[in-house]
């Protein structure tokens, strides 16, 4: 696995002197592209990360948490879920760090860490990918996109603790 990266890189190269393309051009046309991108959608991510604070500082996280956690767990998802599925949407980074939480407290072979596992795994930043994939795209209407991927979100949850309870 340690040879991945670098047997790529030198097939890359080797390609581009058979084709005699110039890499370092190439290189640079690549960056200056890459740089318009992160112009493009910083002022989204930023938003998604002021968002993201405002909702846990302003308590609205928790009110959610405790009329969301009895639906559910009607559906068949623990409680001690409720947070890690309501941030995944938002924050990849948040909801690892939730996970590891989560494992601290439960255990990484408990139920509810298993449970944990397959979420962070079967699931998105729904808002982040939306900010970055759409920005470049001339859609513009995400009235479908965004629900429609929430609403995935949750039934992988589902279905991942299902799963779990299964195996």
């Amino acid at each position: 696995m340690n040879y991945v990266i670098p047997v790529l890189l030198i097939l890359l190269f080797s390609y581009s002197l058979i084709k005699k393309e110039d890499n370092y051009s190439s290189f640079v046309n690549g960056a200056q592209k890459s740089l318009t991108l992160i112009f493009d959608i910083f002022a989204n991510i930023v938003a998604i990360f002021i968002l993201i604070e405002l909702f846990k500082v302003s308590g609205i996280s928790d009110f959610l948490y405790k009329y969301i956690s009895p639906v559910f767990k009607l559906i068949g998802i623990p409680k001690e879920l409720c947070e890690l599925i309501v941030l995944k949407p938002f924050s990849g980074s948040g909801s690892l760090a939730l996970l590891s939480n989560i494992f601290n407290t439960y255990g990484v072979d408990s139920y509810i860490g298993r449970c944990a596992s397959v979420i962070v795994a079967s699931s998105e930043t729904v808002f982040y990918v939306t900010s970055v994939y759409f920005s470049k795209t001339k859609v513009k209407n995400l009235s479908y996109a965004i629900p429609l991927a929430l609403f995935v979100t949750i039934l992988s949850s589902v279905f991942a603790c299902l799963f779990c309870k299964i195996l």
